[in-house]
């Protein structure tokens, strides 16, 4: 199974990422209750958010990859079991649509939801994406993040490992308790 992301260093980043793609492969569909038992499905556009910034542009730093990727197996298990979303968003988005065999853009509708939770001591937030009429999909897992709420950071004060402990891209593994609050 996937290990520790604080254990694992760059010289493990390719096996880390051929295991994540694995078990990621594997989950294929989840029930979501939260979403009225429909299924949430792990395609590959999820997996390439984990490895890759917006558009497959650059890469994350791979230590930030390897946390997703150790975060993955709690992100399912969040999907299956939680009732209620605390996050949820619409927005109109000007993207390539595949009409008939023809791609070519037109506004869409997509909608997120934000699944946020404490599974074994370890706060994360997971997203779920649809776009127009389309299957809703898993779109990221993101850790403990930075916040400006005193209950929150408090949270993850009491956390065994206290946090997360590295630099990120965009402030995404920022350790909360590093720094007081801002």
């Amino acid at each position: 199974m996937l290990g520790n992301a604080a254990q694992k260093s760059t010289r493990d980043y390719a096996q880390a990422k051929a295991e994540a793609g694995d078990f990621y492969k594997s989950i294929g569909n989840v029930r979501c209750p939260a979403l009225g038992g429909e299924s949430v499905y792990f395609t590959s556009e999820g997996f390439n958010h984990l490895v890759y910034k917006s558009g497959k542009k650059a890469p994350r730093h791979e230590l930030v990859q390897i946390m997703r990727f150790d975060l993955l197996p709690k992100a399912q298990e969040l999907l299956e079991q939680t009732t209620t979303f605390q996050e949820y968003e619409e927005e109109y988005r000007y993207m390539p649509v595949n009409r008939r065999g023809q791609y070519r853009r037109e506004n869409m509708l997509v909608r997120a939801w934000g699944f946020i939770a404490i599974i074994r001591r370890f706060r994360l937030k997971v997203v779920v994406e649809q776009v127009g009429n389309g299957a809703k999909h898993f779109h990221s897992v993101i850790p403990a993040w930075k916040t400006r709420q005193y209950r929150d950071i408090k949270l993850i004060e009491m956390m065994p490992t206290g946090g997360v402990r590295y630099e990120d891209d965009e402030e995404t593994l920022k350790n909360a308790t590093q720094g007081g609050v801002s």
